[in-house]
């Protein structure tokens, strides 16, 4: 089950070169089998948007709660999935899918592993983890540039409108929200160039005269962000949930953009485990996950008191921090065209390497639409 990487290298190679064809618009699976896609019951016609679809407003994809059902494994599996931070709300469904059972339900005993994207990365493409929880960051797509057998198989969240985290600026005498020149001004962050976050912090940049080749970054701890804004050290920041909270209303500061909305930005990447030796334990990880999301995460979940405790629990942070953002529109679908948006702004930030690839080598739906009984 376990490769080694130059096998996972040449696996990936040979299956670009066979599956290309059936798989430019990502909707394929790496099985080498086709698979039978069979009706789920609910899981209706909400169950699968449009992937074209970008529009700030669109409804997350949503199955019935409890659904869909579990159908579980022959055989007992064990999987690791390896994450950045286990405190971050964005983590909130895997978490909550070990602790009620969900993915015990399938067959899988699941252990969440704390490494980051660089650490993890090459254990993914060796097969020594099953999955990341992470995003289609530059060292990714820079990976599977190089070859390895990577996939973005399922999303995570999107923002909801109301939110602020993002870029926020220093107003200087004379400027306000809509007329802020960036260009060689100091932006602290504490995600570099490499991240997600250069692809919408790029639009924000560009609508001030400003660019990812045209400011200067500094790189901070997350405690220094706010700190370093506060008080001069940079003139900008990416303020993330809850601190852009410390900011909001004071007209020192203006919000100049944040993640696009209704378009997530990361989620479920796959390697070789799932993508081709084992795909129904993938089907099955990624059933369990959507499950977990109609069943506990619809609409604004922080209304119920008694989920906002179990979740800072979980999270091990204060209830009332939890309370001051509002609800993640946690959503499992990957919209059409987000990698080529992606690698534009790493091309910018000068963090990429190798030609531009399509969507077919960096995203699978198949996974998430068998789970939801979506036929192409």
């Amino acid at each position: 089950m376990r490769r080694s990487l130059q096998g996972a290298l040449v696996a990936g190679a040979v299956l670009v070169s066979a599956g290309c064809a059936a798989q430019d618009s990502g909707e394929g699976t790496g099985a080498s089998e086709p698979r039978t896609i069979k009706a789920v019951s609910g899981c209706g016609q909400g169950s699968w948007t449009d992937p074209a679809d970008l529009a700030a407003d669109r409804a997350p994809a949503r199955c019935a709660k409890g659904t869909p059902a579990p159908q579980p494994l022959t055989e007992r599996r064990k999987l690791t999935i390896a994450t950045g931070t286990l405190s971050a709300e964005y983590v909130a469904p895997l978490q909550v899918a070990v602790t009620k059972g969900e993915f015990k339900k399938e067959g899988l005993d699941v252990t969440l592993k704390v490494l980051p994207t660089p650490d993890a990365l090459p254990l993914l493409a060796k097969g020594d983890i099953d999955a990341q929880w992470a995003a289609p960051e530059a060292a990714v797509i820079n990976g599977v540039n190089s070859g390895f057998d990577i996939k973005w198989v399922a999303g995570n969240f999107s923002p909801d409108p109301e939110s602020r985290s993002g870029l926020w600026v220093r107003l200087k005498d004379g400027e306000s929200a809509s007329h802020v020149p960036m260009a060689d001004r100091k932006l602290g962050t504490m995600i570099g160039k490499g991240s997600v976050i250069a692809y919408p912090m790029s639009q924000a940049l560009k609508k001030h005269g400003g660019g990812l080749d045209k400011v200067q970054f500094q790189a901070l701890g997350s405690a220094d962000v706010l700190t370093a804004l506060q008080n001069g050290g940079v003139d900008s920041a990416w303020l993330l949930d809850p601190v852009w909270r410390k900011v909001d209303g004071d007209d020192r500061y203006a919000f100049l953009g944040g993640q696009p909305a209704g378009e997530p930005l990361g989620g479920m990447l796959f390697g070789p485990n799932l993508l081709t030796d084992d795909v129904d334990a993938g089907v099955a990880l990624l059933r369990a996950y959507i499950r977990t999301v109609n069943t506990y995460f619809t609409d604004d979940y922080k209304k119920d008191p008694a989920f906002v405790a179990e979740l800072a629990k979980l999270m091990k942070t204060d209830r009332t921090v939890l309370e001051s953002t509002p609800s993640l529109r946690m959503d499992w679908e990957i919209r059409a065209g987000t990698t080529n948006r992606l690698q534009s702004a790493y091309r910018a930030a000068g963090v990429s390497e190798g030609d531009p690839l399509p969507e077919s080598r960096l995203v699978d739906r198949a996974l998430y639409g068998e789970a939801v009984g979506h036929r192409p």
